[in-house]
C-alpha cells in the first residue's frame, strides 16, 4: 500500500482483498504488516467495539520487539501519542471531552469569517499569474493558516507552526520539524496561560479537564494533524471533481456540497486509518488478526462495499465512513465541511473560468497508505488583479489604510511550502501584516 501502483488505483487492492473476505493482510510500508478491514459491516464492528479493539499503540508487538525501525515512514501516523486518537477508556473520555467542548464553541459564522480573508489572501498571491497549483498554493495552505487563527497564534509562532507542519506532511526532515513544532506549541501554551484569548488553545487550557502542558501540546498536534491533511484532500479532490471535463461538474450544475459528498464517498480524503490493536486473537471473517497487531480500517473500501450500492447511489450521508464511527468518530465533521465549502466557493467565484492545465489522466496521486491525495492540481484562468484583500479591508473597516500596497509571499514558497530564511516573513506573519483579525 506504499507504492505508486496503489496510489494510482487503490481499489484494485481493496477488490482483491474483498474477494476473500471482509479483511486481509497488507504491507503499509516496507516491513510494516497489518490487517486491512475492507467490509463496511466489519469496519463498524471494529470501530464500535473498544473493549476488544484498543487504540493504544503502545500495544504494538512488532514495534515493541524492535522489528520496525524508528525511521519507518508510517510511525508519525501510527505511534502512540497521549491524545484522543491513541487512548482508551477514561483517559480517552477526559481528553475527548476537552476537545469536543472546545470545538463546540466554533460556529458556522465564525468559521466562515475566519476562512474568507485567508482565502482572499492566498488567491491574491497567484491571481495575476493566470496559473496556479490549487493543491499546494491553496488547498494545502488554507487549513494551515486557519489553524493559526483558531489557535490564536502570534506571527512568529504561526510562521514556525506552518513551516513545521508542512515539513512533517511532506516528509522533509521530519525529526527537526517535530522538534520545532513541539517548541512553538509549548511557547504558545505558555503565552495563552499568561494572556488567554478567544481561541481554541485558551479554551483547552480553561477546560475543567485540567490538561497539563504536555497534554495540551498533544491535543493541538492531533487537531492539526486530523484537520490539515484531510481538509487539504477534501478541498483538492472536490475541486478536481468540479473541474473535471469527465464529470462536467460545474457545467452540469453540481453544487459544491454535492461535490464534497461525492468525494467523501468515492475519493475519501483519509482512505485508510483508525489503527486498532486487538487485545486478543480475533477472527475477522476468516482472517485471524493476532493480539497487539495493527488492524487498519479502510474507510474508502468500506464506502465502496457492494452492500452499500444503493446508499452510495443516493449519496446517503449517514452511511459512509469518511468521518469514522464509534467512540473515536471525527468530532469536527461539521466545521470541516463548512471550511471546505467556503474555500471552494471563494475560489470558484474569484476565478470563474478555472480550467485544468493538464488532462485529468496526467494528474498524479501521492503515494502513501493512509491518504487519497493529489500531488498537484495545476490550473489556468484569466489573470485578475490581486485586490481581494484590499476589498475585504474596505468592506470591514472603510479605512484609508486599506488602500496601502499589500505585501506578498514569494511564489516559489507558495508552490513548495518550504520554510523561508529567517529574514523573510512567513505566510502567517505576512497575512497578519495585512489583516489583523
Amino acid at each position: 500500500m506504499h507504492d505508486a501502483a496503489f496510489a494510482a488505483d487503490p481499489h484494485q487492492v481493496y477488490d482483491r482483498l474483498r474477494a476473500h473476505g471482509p479483511a486481509g493482510p497488507v504491507e503499509l510500508a516496507p516491513g510494516v504488516d497489518a490487517t486491512l478491514v475492507v467490509g463496511h459491516e466489519m469496519a463498524l464492528r471494529v470501530l464500535q467495539n473498544s473493549t476488544l479493539f484498543a487504540r493504544d499503540a503502545r500495544r504494538w508487538k512488532a514495534l515493541n520487539e524492535g522489528a520496525i525501525g524508528l525511521d519507518s515512514p508510517v510511525l508519525p501516523m501510527m505511534a502512540y501519542r497521549p491524545n484522543c486518537l491513541f487512548t482508551d477508556g477514561a483517559v480517552h473520555l477526559r481528553l475527548r471531552k476537552a476537545v469536543t467542548d472546545s470545538l463546540a464553541r466554533l460556529n458556522v459564522t465564525r468559521i466562515r469569517r475566519d476562512v474568507e480573508p485567508i482565502a482572499d489572501y492566498l488567491i491574491d498571491q497567484f491571481s495575476e499569474r493566470g496559473r496556479a497549483d490549487l493543491l499546494n498554493d491553496y488547498a494545502k495552505l488554507l487549513p494551515l493558516l486557519l489553524f493559526n487563527k483558531l489557535f490564536g497564534c502570534p506571527a512568529d509562532i504561526g510562521d514556525t507552526l506552518t513551516s513545521a507542519m508542512s515539513a512533517i506532511f511532506d516528509g522533509k526532515d521530519a525529526l527537526r520539524a517535530n522538534e520545532e513544532l513541539t517548541a512553538c506549541l509549548m511557547e504558545l501554551i505558555a503565552l495563552k496561560r499568561r494572556r488567554p484569548g478567544d481561541d481554541v488553545t485558551s479554551w483547552l487550557i480553561q477546560h475543567p479537564a485540567g490538561l497539563t502542558d504536555e497534554e495540551l501540546k498533544d491535543q493541538l498536534v492531533m487537531l492539526m494533524g486530523a484537520g490539515v491533511e484531510p481538509e487539504r484532500n477534501l478541498i483538492g479532490n472536490a475541486l478536481l471533481l468540479l473541474l473535471s471535463p469527465d464529470t462536467s461538474g460545474r457545467d452540469s450544475g453540481l453544487l459544491v456540497e454535492e461535490a464534497i459528498d461525492d468525494v467523501l464517498w468515492n475519493e475519501t480524503p483519509i482512505a485508510n486509518y483508525a489503527t486498532h490493536f486487538p487485545v486478543q486473537d480475533v477472527d475477522l471473517g476468516g482472517v485471524v488478526a493476532e493480539a497487539n497487531t495493527p488492524v487498519v480500517i479502510s474507510f474508502a473500501a468500506a464506502n465502496s462495499d457492494p452492500a452499500l450500492a444503493e446508499a452510495r447511489r443516493k449519496h446517503s450521508k449517514g452511511a459512509h465512513l469518511a468521518w469514522g464511527a464509534g467512540p473515536h468518530a471525527c468530532p469536527a465533521k461539521d466545521p470541516a465541511q463548512v471550511i471546505a465549502v467556503t474555500a471552494i466557493e471563494k475560489i470558484l467565484n474569484a476565478l470563474p473560468d478555472l480550467t485544468l492545465a493538464v488532462p485529468e489522466k496526467e494528474l498524479a496521486w501521492r503515494p502513501g497508505p493512509f491518504h487519497r491525495a493529489l500531488v498537484a492540481l495545476p490550473v489556468v484562468f484569466s489573470p485578475t488583479p490581486a485586490t481581494r484583500m484590499v476589498s475585504a479591508l474596505q468592506n470591514r473597516t472603510g479605512s484609508a489604510a486599506a488602500e496601502q500596497p499589500l505585501p506578498s509571499v514569494p511564489a516559489s514558497a507558495a508552490s513548495a511550502g518550504r520554510q523561508e530564511p529567517a529574514r523573510k516573513k512567513g505566510f502567517w506573519s505576512s497575512f497578519l501584516d495585512i489583516f489583523r483579525v
